[in-house]
Parts: structure tokens; sequence; C-alpha cells
């Protein structure tokens, strides 16, 4: 397998670091300022002998090195900073990441693309209008990060081990996702039996303010440790053909009464991108949110006129 990551910054390079240290394919790390991908590349071959690694890493400055890709994951964007919500970044993410898919229609028309540039949902809407590729291919990442961040909180409120934790938050990347604790359990046993309705509201609002959390506490950019492995993650999933059942955002075709939007949802990823979205049997209160928070995005997606 061919993965391109767009971006070498902080999640790119450390996505990139984490695909070849998992020998899941030859990995191009692409950006614009020269020199940087290159360097990044570089160092993370010479840990190949350390860390136990076959896998090959290329860095470049060029869109052309995208050709004959299976994957391309797209970091590139401007990173949030204090204050600033994902919607803040809407228009000058757009420039860049709509520049993006012109490159990979162009270089990698075969590719399974994942979007991690946020606003996230509105920029996977933009790279599937520009590449104009099969809506199964084309995918955001976002839930499986969110319900990592979910899962950590209720491991550490139990003090158990996160292995032991399942969580699902759907719903766009943003203030008004999701997070289901009726499907949330540690070792099958729910954890609304667990952990009482004040405790489990706060860290649903914690959850939902994961980014943030952490942008206020770096100053200076943003979350990159939990994004990287959360898209490897998914990576994974369709490498391996492993059908993981992960919440991304998939472009939903009437599925809980969403049509026409990337929202997130739970979906099996396999070799051919989204293979299925699962429908879950949400409460009306459940089914509300979720359609409130694809409304959201849908809102903003209007505001690119593609």
């Amino acid at each position: 397998m061919k993965i391109t990551v767009v971006g070498a910054g902080f999640v790119g390079a450390t996505t990139a670091q984490r695909l070849v240290e998992k020998n899941l394919g030859e990995v191009v790390l692409h950006d614009i300022v020269e020199g940087m991908p290159q360097g990044k590349a570089l160092d993370m071959m010479q840990s190949a002998c350390i860390e136990g690694f076959d896998s090959l890493i290329k860095g470049t400055n060029s869109p052309a090195d995208y050709e004959g890709s299976d994957i391309v994951v797209v970091t590139s964007g401007l990173a949030r900073q204090p204050g600033m919500s994902r919607d803040d970044l809407l228009a000058k993410n757009a420039e860049i990441v709509g520049g993006v898919a012109d490159n990979i229609k162009k270089y990698a028309p075969n590719a399974i693309v994942i979007v991690v540039s946020n606003p996230l949902d509105v920029m996977t809407y933009l790279v599937a209008a520009k590449t104009g590729f099969a809506k199964n291919k084309v995918m955001g990442m976002a839930g499986v990060l969110d319900s990592a961040r979910f899962r950590w909180f209720i491991a550490d409120e139990l003090k158990v081990s996160p292995r032991d934790v399942d969580a699902m938050v759907l719903g766009g990347h943003g203030d008004d996702m999701v997070p289901l604790t009726r499907y949330s359990t540690v070792s099958g046993i729910s954890i609304e039996a667990l952990i009482p309705k004040d405790k489990l509201d706060a860290m649903v609002v914690r959850t939902r303010n994961g980014g943030a959390e952490i942008v206020k506490l770096l100053q200076k950019g943003s979350a990159y440790y939990a994004p990287s492995a959360s898209t490897v993650q998914m990576v994974q999933s369709i490498v391996r053909d492993e059908k993981r059942v992960l919440p991304v955002a998939a472009y939903c075709d009437g599925e809980y009464g969403i049509k026409g939007q990337f929202v997130g949802v739970p979906a099996i990823l396999g070799k051919n991108g989204v293979e299925k979205i699962i429908k879950l049997d949400l409460t009306n209160d459940e089914l509300g949110q979720l359609q409130a928070s694809a409304a959201h995005v849908a809102k903003s997606v209007s505001t690119l006129k593609i």
C-alpha cells in the first residue's frame, strides 16, 4: 500500500511516524515548506533499526508524488488557537484543503481519502465535491477521536483500563457532537449503571470541549497525539480490511434522516473505504441531537457555495 500524508505539521508528521512504525505501507509525507518533510522523513527512517520497522517514508514538496497512492490523509491547514472555534478556520482552510483536493484528483484518482483538517465535516464535504470521488472513498476522522476522548474520561473516572472501555460519539466534530452514554460500556457493563448522571453529564460536556481544553493548555497549536492515533486506526482498518466498526464522518444518504451530508456515524471500514453505515436504535432525543448537529454542518457547508 502507498499512503500519502498531506501536511507535515504535528498531526501529519505524527501520523506518518505511526504508519511506518506499524508497517502499514510505503508513506509519502508532503508539505509546501521546503526541506521540512524531507528532514522529518529522514529522521524517522534513522529510527527504523531501533523501532524495528521495514516501511519506507519519503518527504516531498511535490504533489506529483501522490501518484499511485491507495490512501491519502489530509492534515493541511491552520491549527486552532486559544479562543478559536473549529468554524473560525473555515474560510482559510477551505482554500488550503480545496487545493489539496485538486491535487488528489489529478495525481491519485483511485485513492481513498481521510480528511483530518478542521472544520472537519465541512472539509470532508469539500474534498468529496472537488474530487468527485465515490462517496464511500471519502471520509473524515472525528468520531474515533471524540470517542477516544470520551473513553479516556470514563476510564479515568472509574480507574479502569482504557482497553475495557467502549464508547460511541456521533455527529459533527464540534460543540454539538453527540456522545451516546447508552451505548458506552466497561467490559459490557453500561456506564449509566456505574457513573452518576451528574458526572456523566459533565463528562459529555468535557468531551465536546476536548479539543478546546488541549488548545487552551498548549496556548499555541492543538492536539496531535490522539488525532494521529485515531487516523492510523482508520487507515489500518482499510489497509488490512479489518472491517472495524468506527464512528467516522461518512456520507449519509437518508440514514438517520440525514441526506446529502458528511456527519459522524458508525460505519464499517474495509478495503473499499466506508463499506456500510450502521443504523443504531436511537431515542428521539439522541436522533434530534444528531440531526441538529448535521444541520449545523449543512449551514457551514452552504457558506462555501460549492
